[in-house]
Formats: C-alpha cells, sequence, structure tokens
C-alpha cells in the first residue's frame, strides 16, 4: 500500500505512471473518448456532405464548367467517403458487441476515425476549392483552399504528431 502523496509503484519497485487500469477498463475509457470524438466530427461531416448533395439542385450549378463539375463530383466522393469512415465504428461496435473483443474494437475504430478525419479534411479543401473558384480568380482560389488545407493540417496533426513524436523520445 502506498501513501496519498507517494507515487505508485510497479512490481520492480520503480514508479508506475499512467491510470491503474485493466485491458478491458482500458478499453472502455478509449472506446467513450473515441465515442465523443466521432459525434463531433459525424456532426460536421454530415452537414457538409448535406449541403453538397443539394448544391446539384440549384440553378447556379448548370452554369458551371467541366472543371468545377469534375471537383463538385470529386467532393462528394470525398464528403461520401469521409461519412463512411466516420459512422463505421458505431456500425462495427453494433456487430461484434457481446463477443468480447473491446480492444480491437477500439483499434479498428481508431484507425477508421483517422481515415475520417483525412477524408473529411480532403473534402474540406476540395469544398473550399470549388466555391472559391466561382467567388475569385482560379489561381487564387488554389492557394487559399492550399492554405485553408495547411492550417487544418497544422491544428489537426502537426501538434498529435509532435506530442507523440515527443512521448517516444521521452520513453
Amino acid at each position: 500500500m502506498h501513501d496519498d502523496h507517494e507515487a505508485p509503484r510497479n512490481e520492480d519497485g520503480g514508479v508506475r505512471s499512467g491510470r491503474v487500469e485493466t485491458r478491458e477498463e482500458r478499453a472502455d475509457r478509449k472506446w467513450a473518448e473515441l465515442l465523443q470524438e466521432v459525434r463531433v466530427t459525424q456532426t460536421g461531416v454530415q452537414i457538409l456532405f448535406a449541403f453538397l448533395l443539394t448544391v446539384a439542385f440549384t440553378p447556379h450549378f448548370q452554369s458551371l464548367g467541366q472543371v468545377d463539375r469534375s471537383i463538385y463530383v470529386v467532393t462528394v466522393l470525398l464528403g461520401a467517403a469521409a461519412t463512411g469512415a466516420l459512422i463505421a465504428p458505431v456500425s462495427l461496435h453494433r456487430i461484434v458487441t457481446g463477443r468480447r473483443l473491446k480492444p480491437e474494437t477500439v483499434a479498428w475504430a481508431s484507425r477508421f476515425t483517422v481515415a475520417g478525419l483525412v477524408l473529411l479534411l480532403c473534402t474540406v479543401a476540395s469544398a473550399l476549392l470549388l466555391i472559391l473558384r466561382v467567388v475569385v480568380a482560379d489561381a487564387t482560389a488554389l492557394w487559399l483552399a492550399a492554405a485553408a488545407l495547411i492550417w487544418f493540417v497544422l491544428c489537426w496533426f502537426v501538434p498529435a504528431a509532435w506530442l507523440f513524436h515527443r512521448s517516444r523520445r521521452e520513453s
């Protein structure tokens, strides 16, 4: 037994870091955290995807050139793929629930979520490119969409990569 102010010790007497959880408890915690993250991203991708689906039925859509129509098709397909990847954890969990596969389910769901985030990033960048091409010159639209893409990468992935790299160096 240890004092509340003393760091917990592992079997060899070294200081134990992190939580004390069983494999199943860790999986339950990670699943709850992942679900909250997916809820946020699902809402955003579904709103964006719904908006994209309506664009083809607007009067202005008929005046789009072939390049813009191609960008639109790519954007809709990216949005559909992002939606599929971000909903995949829910169907995966529902299908395998009760089979004592929670740690494996969390690992797969995490992969789908990261893939969904990458696809969402591409969807947003592509949608921005399409919209900006209607509003500003083509070259300007490309630069602005690229800048937005870089901004999203800097916000969504760079800090995580930096923290991951730093934690691997420290351990």
